[in-house]
């Protein structure tokens, strides 16, 4: 039995979305997101917050461009002038944000090569220490990085809109309904998730 198969007999309402929907293909998963390394997908969060995906995708390109349209080391980030990653396009706070990853990765505060090794909890709690970065990004950087297989973010406006509209709720389910509502997905959360955007036709919100 595939994972997703699996998924669809914990819940019929999932089991509906799934035969709606169909397997989700490994493109479809990563949601368009490029294939990065742990500190390109950070930087790219980061610099994507609050953006649409076109924009996102148009900034992150142009701070790339300032370094050769590479991913810039973190002492490349560190280096720079700030007012060149002004006059790519982020703002002022980004470039504050930007700059406090690198200056963690590049002391060793955050050991990237690690996350492996650790709990969700503690790959979180890792990310979150970071100026900029919240629950919502390390959530997203579980899911479509890393690859975990049982996160719910619950602060996701479209995940809570999709569980509304697919279990015929009067309003969006707060942080405790969710966590009701998803018990059965375990541990596939993660999957569910993925087929609730899906059946909004659209990606999680930045």
């Amino acid at each position: 039995m595939t994972d997703t198969e699996r998924l669809a007999a914990s819940d019929p309402v999932i089991a509906e979305l799934v035969a709606q929907i169909g397997e989700l293909s490994a493109e479809d998963r990563r949601r368009g997101r490029p294939q990065l390394d742990s500190y390109g997908a950070l930087l790219r969060a980061v610099v994507g917050q609050q953006l649409s995906t076109k924009a996102a995708a148009t900034i992150y390109g142009r701070v790339l461009d300032l370094f050769g349209g590479a991913t810039p080391s973190p002492e490349a980030l560190l280096t720079v002038d700030p007012q060149r990653l002004r006059d790519a396009g982020l703002s002022w706070r980004k470039v504050e944000y930007v700059r406090d990853l690198a200056r963690h990765v590049e002391s060793g505060e955050l050991e990237l090569e690690r996350f492996g090794e650790l709990s969700d909890d503690e790959v979180v709690a890792e990310i979150t220490a970071i100026r900029g970065f919240g629950l919502w990004t390390a959530q997203m950087f579980l899911i479509f990085h890393l690859d975990r297989p049982d996160v719910l973010p619950t602060g996701d406006l479209g995940i809570r809109r999709a569980i509304e509209v697919a279990y015929g709720l009067d309003e969006p389910p707060d942080h405790e309904r969710m966590l009701e509502i998803a018990e059965p997905w375990r541990p596939q959360r993660s999957l569910a998730s993925l087929y609730l955007w899906e059946s909004l036709g659209n990606a999680p919100d930045r």
